[in-house]
C-alpha cells in the first residue's frame, strides 16, 4: 500500500504542522502547497498578497504547482497540505482530511507564525484568500466552500496540535486498517 492523505484548510488552520506529525508518524513523504508557493513568492522577491495578485493573472504559476502536486500523489507515500490538495490528488488520495478554524483565531496564528502585525496578516490573508477563491472558481471550477469531498473535518480551533493531531491519527488507524 502506498497510502496518500490529503490536508486541506484556509491559510493558519494547522495544516503544516499536523502534517509533519501524520508524515512522522505514518512514515511518509511531505509536501505541502503553501511552501512551493511561499518559494516561488521569495525567488520572485515577492509579497504573498502581490504574488497570488500575479497567480490571478498568470494561470501557469498554479499549473505547475498543481502539476507537483498530481505527480506526488501518483508516486504515493506521501502525505500533501494545501487548499486544493485533495482535488489535485483526485483518485489516489486515500484520505482527505480539512482542517478549519474562524477566521481571527487563523489570523493571530498567521501573526504569530511570521513575526507580524495582526492588522497586517489580516489584511493580507483576507485579499489572497478572496483571490484564491476566485481563482480556484474560475481556473478549476472548484468552490472550497463545498466539503463534500473530505472523509474528515476538524476545527482547530476546539483543539492544540497534539488534540488534532489525536483525532486524525485514530481516524487514519482505523481506516487503514479496516477496523471501521
Amino acid at each position: 500500500m502506498s497510502p496518500v492523505i490529503t490536508l486541506g484548510g484556509l491559510h493558519g488552520t494547522g495544516k503544516s504542522s499536523v502534517a509533519d506529525l501524520i508524515a512522522k508518524e505514518f512514515n511518509l513523504r511531505r509536501t505541502s502547497a503553501g511552501m512551493i508557493f511561499r518559494t516561488m513568492a521569495k525567488e520572485r522577491g515577492m509579497t504573498l498578497e502581490d504574488f497570488s495578485k500575479l497567480a490571478k493573472e498568470d494561470q501557469s504559476i498554479d499549473r505547475m504547482l498543481d502539476d507537483r502536486l498530481k505527480e506526488e500523489a501518483k508516486r504515493g507515500d506521501v502525505v500533501i497540505d494545501g487548499q486544493l490538495a485533495a482535488w489535485m490528488a483526485g483518485d489516489h488520495a486515500d484520505f482527505k482530511i480539512l482542517l478549519t478554524a474562524p477566521l481571527d483565531v487563523r489570523v493571530k496564528r498567521i501573526a504569530q507564525r511570521d513575526g507580524r502585525d495582526f492588522e497586517e496578516a489580516l489584511h493580507e490573508t483576507r485579499v489572497r484568500e478572496e483571490i484564491e477563491r476566485e481563482r480556484y472558481l474560475e481556473f478549476y471550477e472548484i468552490d472550497i466552500t463545498d466539503l463534500s469531498i473530505y472523509d474528515l473535518i476538524i476545527n482547530t480551533e476546539k483543539f492544540d496540535v497534539e488534540g488534532v493531531y489525536s483525532i486524525i491519527r485514530t481516524a487514519l488507524q482505523k481506516f487503514f486498517t479496516g477496523d471501521k
